[in-house]
């Protein structure tokens, strides 16, 4: 029985891996076949790729190396197509919610003094105080998690961030563009949970908040440990006229003495990390920048 199916489940697999190698190749306007090949040859080469001619000795590719310079140079990928076909292939999914990850990761060019639109790009050393600034290309990914202890995960978009741009708009407009692709794929639809998306510390979920707030989703958003919340401010002190106060009780995150009673406690026992507890504070805004 257990042959049986894990047969169906093989068979199933490679239809979905058909069905997209045919998408991906409709995606490719020009020097399709070359391209598809050069693609073939990183996917299945023997560890990573070095340099471009190596390419060409996979068995996979079956033009010589002429062909695939010709196929980088002259090949054209419809990435609007692409993103598309990305966006309509089966989803995981957290109890019946999808959700997706943004982060950046750098491309780093520190010898290529001719690139255009090079950034500093922050990157961390092993060990303390090793996090340097190494020009390159920060691009922005957006992609799908899955349950489980698996490291895998459903690319569905890339973005470079050039040095114009503001990366809280890159961002947002790049999360709109993905939830827009997915309720046309079908993936979303009415009554269905909200999308959940994750964002790291450097984020500034308020601003993303405010920008996304009429798409059907829910930010979860790291929050630095010397960050600031303050209560509403509440009335005027004193008899004295003057301004009306802005902020309440400060509550610092790295400062405990400053942590009111939490409106809300949770606690959740986990299998691999023990008891977590989650305390929740309402109606509590953010200071723009940390106060020490």
């Amino acid at each position: 029985m257990n042959s049986v199916v894990g047969d169906v489940g093989r068979v199933e697999a490679i239809g979905v891996l058909s069905r997209f190698r045919t998408g991906f190749y409709d995606c490719l306007d020009a020097r399709a076949d070359a391209l598809f090949e050069v693609v073939e040859a990183m996917l299945c080469v023997d560890g990573p790729v070095f340099s471009v001619p190596e390419l060409s000795l996979a068995s996979v590719h079956r033009r010589g190396h002429g062909g695939l310079y010709d196929a980088l140079s002259s090949g054209r990928l419809n990435v609007a197509r692409f993103a598309a076909t990305l966006a309509g292939l089966e989803l995981p999914r957290f109890a019946g919610r999808i959700t997706l990850a943004v982060d950046v990761s750098p491309w780093l060019r520190p010898d290529a003094g001719c690139c255009d639109a090079r950034l500093f790009c922050h990157v961390h050393g092993r060990g303390r105080g090793n996090a340097q600034m190494i020009p390159g290309w920060p691009y922005s990914f957006v992609a799908a998690l899955e349950p489980g202890a698996s490291s895998f995960t459903a690319l569905l978009d890339a973005v470079r961030i050039g040095p114009d741009d503001v990366g809280t708009e890159v961002t947002a407009a790049q999360v709109r563009e993905v939830v827009g692709r997915l309720r046309a794929a079908g993936q979303y639809r009415d009554g269905d949970l909200p999308i959940r998306i994750v964002f790291d510390s450097g984020y500034d979920g308020t601003r993303l908040a405010w920008l996304l707030a009429d798409l059907p989703v829910q930010l979860l958003v790291r929050v630095r440990s010397d960050r600031v919340f303050c209560a509403p401010a509440g009335t005027r002190k004193g008899e004295w006229p003057g301004r009306l106060p802005r902020h309440g009780p400060r509550m610092k995150l790295n400062a405990p003495d400053t942590w009111p009673e939490p409106d809300a406690t949770s606690r959740i026992d986990t299998v691999w990390y023990g008891a977590a507890v989650i305390d929740a504070y309402a109606r509590r805004h953010q200071r723009l920048a940390g106060d020490t």
